[in-house]
């Protein structure tokens, strides 16, 4: 196996039997470390506190506070951290809530384990990791129509409205406080959900669609 950086893992899930599962798959992996367990989303935040791991797997359907909300505060507390959905619910608005909390992929649970491991890697190489089936349960919700640029995030708006000022990803990142890496996550986010393929373009939709008038 190549040389990778270890990968601080963090494991949210109600059940129990989900997490040992997750745990055992993460030790057959030299690069993935465990550093943190939490089987709701308020106990998520106390042990991301003590753990502060690179890469948050995500449960959504869980008591008290629910994924969609701790991804919302995981985010809001620490912008660089990657989150990634992992549920057995594929619905549409559900996989757009999350995203939009800062969620960096979606994935079904019943992945296999190779392309997990991937997906944690790529999360934390600041790409995102969606399964075919979120993709397609987002263009499902998409096609029940809203106006182009509804879905960007508070921060993709951020990001965007700096994009139109003329900033390069690295001073983005310098402005915002965060890393190239999730700048250059959030432009990808920005041109797919503006289904644009340059900056420049996206820079033209937003001043010919007023997507920052207001609301940036």
């Amino acid at each position: 196996m190549e040389n990778r950086d270890i990968i601080r893992v963090m494991l949210v899930d109600d059940h129990q039997m989900v997490r040992n599962g997750l745990a055992t798959f993460l030790l057959v992996h030299d690069d993935l470390e465990l550093v943190g367990e939490a089987g709701d989303g308020e106990e998520a935040l106390r042990v991301f506190e003590e753990t502060r791991p690179d890469v948050v797997l995500m449960d959504l359907k869980m008591p008290r506070m629910n994924g969609v909300e701790a991804t919302r505060a995981l985010v809001a507390r620490a912008p660089q951290v990657c989150i990634i959905a992992l549920t057995s619910f594929e619905d549409g608005d559900l996989v757009q809530k999350v995203l939009e909390a800062g969620a960096s992929g979606y994935l079904l649970k019943d992945i296999g384990t190779d392309d997990l491991a991937d997906a944690i890697r790529k999360a934390h190489a600041g790409k995102p990791a969606l399964a075919a089936e979120a993709t397609e349960a987002l263009f499902r919700a998409a096609r029940r129509g809203h106006r182009p640029g509804d879905d960007l995030t508070e921060r993709e708006r951020e990001v965007l409205a700096l994009m139109v000022d003329g900033l390069t990803n690295p001073e983005i990142a310098e402005k915002l406080v965060v890393s190239a890496t999730t700048v250059k996550t959030h432009v990808s986010n920005i041109l797919s959900k503006l289904d644009v393929s340059t900056r420049t373009e996206a820079v033209s939709f937003a001043l010919q669609h007023g997507l920052l008038k207001g609301d940036a």
